[in-house]
């Protein structure tokens, strides 16, 4: 039973827009169907690198030694800051202002991979959410084996989210609306992760 509410209560964590649904996004929809994977692997890995802190009680670390999780938060949100204005950038690009199309190498697998998973690992409010779903979940006398299952049912809801994400994205008929409105998509995306940046730096006290 207890699996259940760690799905519904995950479900829907995993389906709020935030900063790794709007990597996964941008990915699947410039990118190559191996980056789109490759970033949603990334994403999974932070899920899994989460779950576990969450499940070893990070969150009293950071009870404990409230300067890692400053550093953390400041660290986090300086990189969804530098991420989004280096979208901002090219999409005020010189190429872009006069009117052509961005010139932009194609991602690789592995820069994707590392996109996703510093995408996830950015926000250490992640392992304080988790560990309150665990202690909301689990039961009294749980074991070891309830927190692993716990973390299996986190990824799953994860992988079946974004694979139904990016089947959706990957439409022809999607693709083709962002390739048409591509410079506007970008700008919004890189002021949605300025936006959480900022938020992630001036919660940082």
């Amino acid at each position: 039973m207890f699996l259940l509410s760690v799905a519904a209560i995950w479900a829907v964590a995993a389906i709020t827009p935030g900063p790794n649904f709007f990597i996964v996004v941008r990915t699947a929809l410039e990118g190559s169907t191996r980056a789109a994977v490759a970033v949603i692997a990334g994403v999974i890995l932070g899920t899994v690198c989460w779950g576990l802190a969450g499940w070893l009680g990070i969150s009293a670390l950071f009870a404990a030694a409230p300067f890692a999780y400053l550093f953390l938060k400041i660290a986090g949100g300086a990189y969804l800051l530098w991420l989004g204005a280096k979208l901002l950038w090219k999409t005020c690009s010189k190429s872009a202002t006069l009117g052509e199309p961005a010139v932009r190498p194609a991602m690789s697998s592995r820069q994707a991979f590392y996109s996703g998973l510093i995408t996830n690992l950015a926000n250490p409010k992640s392992a304080v959410f988790v560990a309150s779903l665990f202690a909301a979940t689990l039961p009294a006398d749980h074991s070891w084996v309830h927190g692993a299952l716990a973390v299996v049912t986190m990824v799953l809801v994860s992988s079946l989210w974004y694979t139904f994400v990016l089947t959706v994205l990957r439409n022809p008929t999607v693709s083709g609306a962002y390739a048409r409105g591509r410079r506007r998509i970008d700008a919004m995306a890189g002021l949605i992760f300025m936006g959480f940046g900022v938020k992630l730096l001036t919660s940082a006290r």
